[in-house]
């Protein structure tokens, strides 16, 4: 053990079936999602109906990936109201947030305690409607989002979906389409939107968090950044030709809902990372909204086709583990299957069958499991070992521990800074992908070769 604590050995140990006990999980709470979907909504607090730990807890993550600050409002809960109800607070939390914040929207997601307890959220909101305590022309939605179930991707996905019901209506045809694009960073959204104008094709994006976290310094401090989806666009959604969901996991549930309520028709897409992904994110835009594919665009793929040609030699047929959310860990594989990198290992933390099927079928040779563990990967690198790893900051100890290198995707990535600034997805954004897996590679090998082979041309 004392080697191992002064780094000369590694911990072993064995492959031991665990049904009760996660060990570096790759996932948390249902409520983190919930708030960063209502983030990306205009002038919308979020509030956590639960303690103020809870609170405390997802605020920290989000501001340390995003390194913005993170508005988000509790109902503080106390022993009391674990045992009795929560309602009280609620209601008190409520006029607080009217009265300090003056939100044109506010968006209520509840944690264990709430929903063990029981309180009910959607006829307290009721009440203090017919009371005068809620003005009208303030909106509120609501969305279960207990954590012992789930994960953060299935609280974004409920909170986005709630919005959907709680907003959406149908008048007429807007000559729309929806964008539902899952826990992607502002940068990435930002190049979605750059890509839909290329393309001249009107869409509503929600949740949309550019120019919400990415505002730029402007010497002036607003509580409420200018972007995000409005209320109005959300109604408006139930009258677009169709909704292309950007990650199954994260999205499917709201298009479900705009289709069983509006019949507005959906696509199921995967996230456009990888020039395949993004071929078909093109091509299906392409086909819903009878537009050409500029030769702008075709441009962009051909340079990205000439960088992948020029780097393949110093990441072909490596060995590979991805991890993280469900959606980025499926647009990876493919992105890597792209490239002639071998994937060994899918992992994720929240289970879905049908993620796993999808997965499979892009690397039947690799293990794919939706409900597990770092500690998992860790069990299996000591029999099977890789060359590389993509995935979240948690991976960085089994990074240093194999001594191999780790390109940083998805949520959270807290130990580097300004990443959610560049996007991965669209041709642009696959070909910063593309910049950052070479060189990343070419660095490893730069700083593990003797000054003796240290190569200058590479």
């Amino acid at each position: 053990m004392e080697k191992i604590a002064r780094g000369e050995s590694k911990m072993e140990c064995n492959n031991t079936e665990r049904k009760y006990l996660t060990v570096n999980p790759l996932k948390t709470c249902q409520p983190l999602g919930a708030v960063w979907a209502c983030l990306g909504i205009h002038q919308c607090m979020p509030h956590s109906h639960g303690s103020q730990g809870c609170t405390s807890y997802l605020r920290m993550q989000l501001t340390r990936h995003f390194r913005e600050f993170i508005p988000t409002t509790t109902s503080s809960f106390s022993e009391a109201q674990v045992v009795f109800g929560g309602v009280g607070n609620l209601k008190q939390a409520i006029r607080n947030i009217l009265s300090i914040y003056k939100p044109k929207v506010i968006g209520i997601s509840t944690t264990c305690s709430a929903e063990t307890i029981g309180d009910d959220v959607p006829g307290t909101i009721n009440e203090m409607r017919a009371s005068g305590d809620i003005p009208e022309d303030v909106k509120v939605f609501t969305a279960s989002t207990p954590s012992y179930v789930g994960s953060h991707v299935t609280g974004f996905s409920n909170m986005v979906k709630s919005a959907v019901e709680t907003f959406a209506k149908k008048s007429s045809p807007n000559g729309k389409i929806n964008i539902i694009p899952g826990l992607l960073s502002p940068g990435d959204l930002r190049e979605i939107k750059r890509i839909l104008k290329i393309m001249g094709i009107d869409a509503i994006i929600l949740p949309d968090i550019s120019d919400v976290l990415d505002a730029p310094m402007t010497g002036e401090i607003h509580l409420y950044q200018k972007g995000g989806t409005t209320i109005s666009e959300i109604e408006d959604m139930g009258n677009s030709i169709a909704t292309v969901v950007l990650g199954r996991e994260a999205g499917i549930a709201p298009a479900e809902s705009l289709k069983e309520m509006y019949d507005v028709p959906y696509e199921v897409l995967p996230l456009p990372i990888g020039i395949s992904n993004v071929d078909k994110f093109i091509m299906k835009l392409s086909e819903i909204t009878s537009k050409p594919i500029p030769y702008e665009l075709e441009e962009e793929r051909g340079r990205l086709v000439d960088m992948m040609l020029d780097a393949h030699a110093h990441w072909y047929n490596k060995k590979a583990a991805v991890f993280g959310d469900p959606d980025i860990v499926e647009a990876i594989v493919g992105y890597a299957n792209d490239l002639g990198i071998n994937v060994l290992y899918a992992l994720t933390g929240s289970y879905s069958s049908e993620w796993e099927k999808t997965v499979k079928s892009m690397v039947p040779d690799a293990y794919v499991s939706s409900d597990n563990d770092l500690w998992y990967l860790k069990e299996q690198l000591d029999k099977k070992p890789v060359d590389m790893l993509f995935g979240n900051s948690h991976g960085k100890y089994l990074a240093k521990e194999y001594d191999l290198p780790l390109l940083r995707v998805g949520f959270p990535i807290l130990d580097r800074a300004n990443l959610q600034h560049f996007p991965i997805v669209g041709y642009k954004g696959t070909a910063w992908l593309v910049e950052r897996t070479g060189n990343t590679l070419l660095d490893y090998k730069d700083a593990k070769s003797p000054e003796h082979l240290l190569e200058l041309i590479m």
